[in-house]
């Protein structure tokens, strides 16, 4: 044969299987557009926006790792459905390596069609993408938006190592197996599925592992350690249950006769035992990726609804200027240079406040808190001491508080401390009062630090004492000067006043340091909004291959159920009872996925409002709305999407 007529026979294969081969090369184009924006978005991020550089950098590596696992399962799939085809063109007398060209051909067509049609269409929604993320980020810049024609030619040669990793696996299938093997490809797997209760109790085992980690976590440092160590349990639990513990569970029901024996019954159970075993791999990846999708998108559309909380949460008064090295006469000029400026941009000052502070991190070892770091100590025994003088908080308070030696008032930003004494580099100080309420600090359940508040009659010698027991100089630990405030006026005159703040006293006084809302407003919205635009951007490529996923579940379950369609016609069954019986099997496998995805993330809800505690979003009535909402929506798509596949699935069954 020459090499026209591979090209032809080719051509002719896949526009055979067309049903198969276009909803591949679709969404191969997909992944390829997908990842050529995403990278050429990473070389265009605002170079004033370090955090968004590394959130797009990070999502080009995520969609490489999909587009590989991706496109090799959707491959795996297309020739286990054309294993038959092939062995039946060895039979008529095409040998190994002519088989092997015509595939090479197929793979070359299929591939260039994808990654040019990727790289035509993301250079054509480049730019519309880059549009996009600047307005989620609230960014305005003159600086137009390039394509790199060395990302190009990266895209080029990262699918094509894909593509051909995939015509390597498709050729070892056809030469590791003979032609018999090959002609009942398609038949493989009807010997009734074995029982594996190993797997089946270790599915739930790392399920339960997975959960229990995502209940009883209740802090946020150690929900972000323990977070990936949940997800992987549950990835190893759900295809270990779907694979082992549906069939476990199907053969249980078939040992209850007075259930089993029933017509209903018979067909169902026997119908879903084979069911399962085929399908096992498809409906753990939809209820997997199901998953992903529903945790990012709620998770992401939670944190861009509730930047201005987060913003708040981060900062509950509009302006903090801290001078790290206390001295009355500097703070008496800084403090100052802030009125005049704000009359200057004619702001008003409102809730001011100021105090004085000593910053002290200490490890809690048992009763104690010590300077030496503890072996093995967690984040949650690391607790930052804010020491300040009883003079400011009676001027903050109103009150005419008096304490003596080593005695103090204490206030946490967490759960009440609870005792009369606490001990502190050897030194034992009485908690005359612990307040539930403190003007320099609000209490939460989901902190990311333990921060006790000290008030002392004199911090200047609690430092002294501190300082001469380690022997540092006082440079090394000093008292700070604080002061925070809001504003009134409009929105303009608040952000330039507070520009000119920042720039006039960090540069007059060296030890000053001024933050706030607006300061931090831009890098918050960067921040947050690059987080939602990825979560959206990650959802909608996670999404598109659920569909494709359910696409093909329903074309090899019309091909399975073609054949068992007829020989249960032949044995008695009505066509109506027939129909009747696949279809409540489909409905039910189909809709397990999607239960078992609700489930997943209805357990996550604990342990990911405690990561977005991380995150300064402490709103969960929010966070609650975003999933009910998400996981809404979601479930209206799937519906929509198994109507429109199940066509196909019964044209091929009729």
């Amino acid at each position: 044969m020459n090499r026209s007529i591979y090209t032809k026979l080719a051509i002719s294969n896949l526009k055979n299987n067309r049903k198969t081969y276009i909803p591949y090369v679709l969404t191969a184009i997909l992944t390829v557009m997908m990842y050529y924006m995403m990278a050429n978005l990473a070389a265009n991020s605002p170079m004033n926006q370090e955090a968004l550089q590394i959130i797009l950098s990070l999502s080009v590596h995520v969609i490489e790792t999909f587009a590989l696992i991706f496109l090799f399962y959707t491959n795996s799939f297309l020739i286990k459905r054309r294993k038959r085809e092939i062995g039946v063109y060895h039979i008529l007398g095409m040998g190994k390596p002519q088989l092997a060209k015509m595939l090479v051909i197929e793979t070359v067509v299929t591939g260039a069609v994808s990654i040019l049609g990727g790289i035509f269409f993301g250079t054509a929604l480049a730019k519309l993408m880059y549009a996009l993320l600047k307005r989620m980020i609230h960014y305005d810049d003159k600086l137009a938006f390039r394509m790199s024609w060395e990302i190009a030619g990266n895209t080029v040669l990262f699918f094509t190592l894909i593509f051909a990793l995939t015509l390597i696996y498709n050729l070892l299938q056809i030469r590791l197996a003979n032609p018999i093997d090959l002609l009942h490809a398609g038949s493989q797997g009807e010997r009734e599925p074995k029982t594996k209760w190993f797997l089946t109790m270790a599915g739930i085992i790392f399920l339960g592992i997975g959960y229990y980690i995502a209940i009883t976590t209740k802090e946020p440092l150690k929900a972000l350690q323990l977070f990936f160590v949940a997800v992987i349990c549950v990835i190893i639990g759900t295809y270990a249950l779907f694979t082992a513990g549906s069939i476990a569970f199907l053969k249980l029901l078939r040992k209850n006769k007075n259930f089993y024996y029933k017509t209903k019954h018979f067909t169902s159970v026997s119908g879903m035992l084979y069911r399962m075993k085929q399908n096992a791999v498809g409906l753990s990846n939809i209820c997997v990726l199901s998953t992903m999708v529903l945790v990012i998108i709620s998770s992401t559309v939670s944190l861009y609804i509730g930047k201005e909380d987060v913003l708040r949460t981060r900062y509950p008064q509009e302006v903090y200027i801290t001078n790290s090295v206390s001295d009355d006469v500097e703070n008496k000029k800084l403090h100052d240079m802030v009125e005049k400026i704000c009359r200057d941009n004619q702001v008003e000052i409102t809730d001011e406040k100021s105090w004085h502070m000593a910053e002290l991190v200490k490890i809690k070892n048992g009763e104690e808190y010590t300077s030496a770091m503890i072996k093995d100590n967690s984040s949650s025994d690391i607790v930052f001491f804010d020491v300040i003088r009883l003079a400011d908080y009676n001027q903050l308070t109103g009150e005419r508080m008096e304490l003596g030696d080593k005695e103090a008032i204490l206030f946490t930003n967490g759960e009440n401390y609870g005792k009369d004494k606490i001990r502190i580099d050897e030194e034992t100080w009485m908690v005359k009062k612990e307040l539930d309420t403190a003007p320099f600090g609000k209490k939460s359940d989901s902190n990311t630090e333990n921060v006790y508040y000290m008030i002392v009659s004199d911090e200047k010698e609690f430092m002294k004492d501190y300082l001469e027991k380690y022997q540092l100089e006082a440079e090394d630990k000093p008292v700070k000067w604080r002061e925070s405030f809001n504003l009134r006026g409009s929105e303009d005159q608040k952000l330039k006043a507070v520009k000119e703040l920042k720039a006039q006293a960090e540069s007059e006084f060296e030890h000053t340091g001024v933050q706030g809302r607006y300061l931090e407003k831009e890098t918050f919205f960067g921040l947050y909004g690059g987080v939602f635009f990825i979560g959206m951007y990650l959802g909608s490529l996670f999404l598109m291959a659920t569909v494709l996923i359910i696409y093909y579940k329903q074309i090899s379950e019309g091909f399975d159920d073609r054949e068992r369609y007829q020989i249960m016609q032949k044995v008695g069954m009505s066509k109506r009872e027939v129909k009747s019986s696949i279809r409540s099997q489909i409905l039910m496998v189909f809709f397990l996925p999607l239960a078992m995805a609700i489930i997943h993330i209805a357990v996550a809800f604990p342990v990911i409002t405690k990561l977005l505690a991380i995150f300064y979003l402490k709103n969960t009535k929010l966070f609650f709305g975003c999933t009910a909402g998400t996981v809404g929506i979601f479930a209206v798509f799937y519906v929509i999407v198994f109507v429109i596949t199940a066509k196909e699935y019964y044209k091929i069954v009729e």
